[in-house]
C-alpha cells in the first residue's frame, strides 16, 4: 500500500488531488490542513498547522506539499503570514520528509519566472523553490518542484480578494455584485483545469523521471482577461468595469517549456471555453 500525505488537501488543487488518489485501492490518503473553510473535518483530514507537521505521527511515501498562501494581492496585506505558511512551513515539510526519507512534490509558481520581489507572494514562493532546491543537493532528498501556472476549476475558491479571477467573478455574480477587470484587460494568463493539473503531479509523483529544476504544467497558449470577460458576458450576461492596476500584476505568463510534455507523456487536455460554458 502506498502512503501520500497532501498537505493542503483540503483546499482548491489539494481536494481535486486527493478525490483523484482516492479511486486508487492502492493508495492510502492522509490530508493535513488547518483550512477554516473545512467546517466538519472528514476522514483522513489532520486539523493541522503546516509548520507543526512534525506532530504527525505517520510514515508517508510521497508527501505532495500544497499548503501554502497562493494569492498575490492578499500577500501584499499580510506578508508576515505569507512568509510563515509559504517559508516556515515549506522548512517544516522538508525537514520531516528529511527524516523520514520520503518524496516531496513540491507546488511551486510560475512568479518564478518573474522578478521575485515583485510581491510577498513571489518572493516567498521563489524561497520555498530554493529551500527544496537547497534539501536536495545538501541531502541527497527526492524532491520535485512544479510550477503551476493559472489554475481553475471544480472547487476553485469563491471568494471577492482571495479567489483566482474566475472565483471572484463567480462570487460577485452570485452574490449580484459588479465584475471588474484590472488593468486594461490585456494581460495573458495560461490558464490549465485543475484535472490537468492533478494528472501531472501524479505522473510527477510516480517518479518517471526527474527534473534538476521543475516541471512546468501548463498549457502553453494564453487567454487575456477581455477576452476571459467575453466568455462571462457571453454565459451570464454580465458587466464589466475597469479599474487601475494593481501591484505584481505582470502583463503575460505562459509555459516556458515542454520538459513534462516529452519527459512524463503528459499534456493538458481540458479547454477553458468548455468550463465557463458548463457552470451553471
Amino acid at each position: 500500500m502506498k502512503r501520500i500525505l497532501v498537505t493542503g488537501g483540503g483546499g482548491f488543487i489539494g481536494s481535486n488531488l486527493v478525490d483523484y488518489l482516492n479511486q486508487d485501492p492502492t493508495i492510502s490518503v492522509q490530508i493535513l490542513d488547518n483550512n477554516p473553510r473545512i467546517n466538519k473535518p472528514e476522514n483522513g483530514i489532520v486539523m493541522l498547522d503546516v509548520k507543526d507537521i512534525h506532530k504527525l505521527a505517520w510514515q508517508p511515501d510521497i508527501i505532495y506539499h500544497l499548503a501554502a498562501q497562493s494569492r498575490v494581492q492578499p500577500s501584499f496585506d499580510d506578508p508576515k503570514s505569507s512568509t510563515e505558511d509559504n517559508v516556515m512551513g515549506t522548512l517544516a515539510v522538508l525537514e520531516y520528509a528529511k527524516k523520514r526519507n520520503c518524496k516531496v512534490v513540491y507546488a511551486g509558481s510560475a512568479s518564478r519566472h518573474f522578478d521575485h520581489a515583485s510581491s510577498p507572494y513571489a518572493t516567498t514562493k521563489y524561497m520555498g523553490e530554493t529551500l527544496c532546491k537547497m534539501y536536495r543537493k545538501c541531502f541527497n532528498m527526492d524532491i520535485e518542484i512544479a510550477r503551476f501556472y493559472n489554475v481553475y476549476g471544480p472547487n476553485e475558491y469563491l471568494h471577492p480578494t482571495e479567489g483566482n479571477v474566475i472565483g471572484i467573478w463567480r462570487y460577485n455574480i452570485e452574490n449580484g455584485l459588479k465584475c471588474k477587470v484590472v488593468g486594461d484587460g490585456n494581460q495573458e494568463r495560461d490558464f490549465i483545469h485543475v484535472q490537468d493539473i492533478v494528472e501531472g503531479l501524479v505522473a510527477i509523483g510516480d517518479g518517471i523521471s526527474s527534473h534538476d529544476d521543475a516541471w512546468e504544467l501548463g498549457t502553453g497558449k494564453t487567454t487575456n482577461i477581455n477576452d476571459l470577460a467575453t466568455m462571462f458576458h457571453e454565459k451570464y450576461g454580465t458587466e464589466f468595469e475597469w479599474i487601475e492596476d494593481q501591484k505584481g500584476n505582470v502583463r503575460k505568463s505562459v509555459l516556458v517549456n515542454n520538459d513534462a510534455y516529452e519527459r512524463l507523456a503528459w499534456s493538458p487536455k481540458r479547454k477553458l471555453i468548455d468550463y465557463i460554458m458548463s457552470l451553471k
